[in-house]
């Protein structure tokens, strides 16, 4: 399936139906008066939060989403059927915003959570309502009232526990697949990763979701390389693991390129708890060990931990590290087994 993040709909409610004008004539009825019902309501466009998507690629394939029209009042005082809502299911994580790209209508963050885009327009009265003491054959009716049409963009954010953050080549598409069943795509050139991932991280019987994104490079937030364009996949996270490639050469500098682009995207990525990890530590002896450690604290004034994803040395440390950062109501507790328990088929 292919990964979307972001799409421009068009969605319109239904129009309310037309009210009638109509009179009871009937045999041996003198004075039957009138008996136009009521038009139907126009149906209404929700968005509802669903569980099991995690993509917009569906409103790829279908941009326009209309509601249907209330039906006509009737004689004999039958009022039309109301139109039927459409609902568009979005991920959990979606941001609903206006045409201008900035205001935000809707923040989807919880399965089932459901809000109304466009009300269906009224229906309109039939001519039995204008009936008065004065007035006892009106010959008018009320037009329905017209539907909403709107643009709107659906903008996703993941909701991950940890997103992780690097160079390209950094070594974060190998951390998932070590720690995880994701499986993204791992070589040895740039940009191998050019959308995100997500892999549920188990550690001591409790488990979180991470969210790797494409690596970011010096300019990103000015559009170079895949620009920043993945950032916001890690604003809900609540803590970010920071891989710093222990092979680079230059790794203060490749430490000052990312947080300096998390500067620049704003939206207090550059506040958020975060874990330094020195990484492929495997191809470093025990000296170089110490001293990039060293060097990459007195750059971060925080400690730094150091990882290997490939051979796994201090993978389980770094995991334990990131659970003591994430809130307790953000965990998933794995159901612990019992043994003793009698098999049931």
């Amino acid at each position: 399936m292919k990964f979307l993040d972001l799409a421009k709909v068009y969605i319109r409610s239904g129009s309310g139906g037309a009210g009638c004008v109509s009179f009871r004539r009937e045999k041996y009825i003198e004075f039957g008066g009138p008996d136009g019902g009521d038009g139907g309501h126009g149906g209404s466009v929700w968005a509802e939060a669903v569980d099991g998507l995690n993509t917009l690629i569906d409103f790829r394939y279908q941009q326009h989403f209309f509601a249907q029209n209330g039906q006509h009042g009737m004689g004999r005082q039958r009022t039309g059927f109301t139109g039927e809502d459409i609902v568009l299911r979005v991920p959990v994580g979606t941001e609903i915003l206006d045409e201008d790209e900035e205001t935000v209508i809707a923040d989807m963050t919880e399965v089932g959570q459901k809000v109304q885009l466009a009300r269906g327009g009224n229906g309109g009265w039939g001519n039995v309502r204008f009936k008065t003491s004065t007035n006892q054959a009106p010959r008018r009716a009320n037009p329905g009232q017209e539907g909403v049409e709107r643009t709107i963009w659906l903008r996703l954010k993941l909701i991950a526990d940890v997103g992780l953050l690097g160079l390209p080549n950094a070594g974060k598409s190998t951390f998932l697949a070590t720690t995880s069943n994701a499986r993204p795509k791992i070589a040895d050139y740039p940009f191998t990763t050019l959308h995100p991932n997500l892999g549920v991280v188990g550690v001591d019987n409790v488990e979180f979701v991470v969210a790797d994104i494409p690596g970011l490079i010096d300019g990103a937030s000015e559009g170079r390389g895949l620009g920043d364009l993945f950032l916001g996949h890690v604003e809900r996270c609540a803590v970010l693991l920071h891989l710093v490639d222990g092979s680079s050469g230059d790794l203060v500098r490749d430490y000052q390129t990312i947080i300096t682009e998390l500067e620049a995207y704003g939206e207090g990525l550059a506040h958020k708890p975060r874990l330094t990890v020195l990484n492929k530590i495997d191809t470093l002896d025990e000296e170089e060990r110490a001293f990039l450690k060293d060097e990459l604290e007195a750059a971060c004034g925080t400690p730094v931990m150091l990882m290997s994803g490939v051979s796994g040395e201090g993978v389980t440390e770094v995991l334990r590290a990131l659970r003591e950062r994430i809130d307790a109501n953000r965990l998933r507790h794995r159901p612990v087994e019992d043994d003793d328990a009698p098999w049931q088929p």
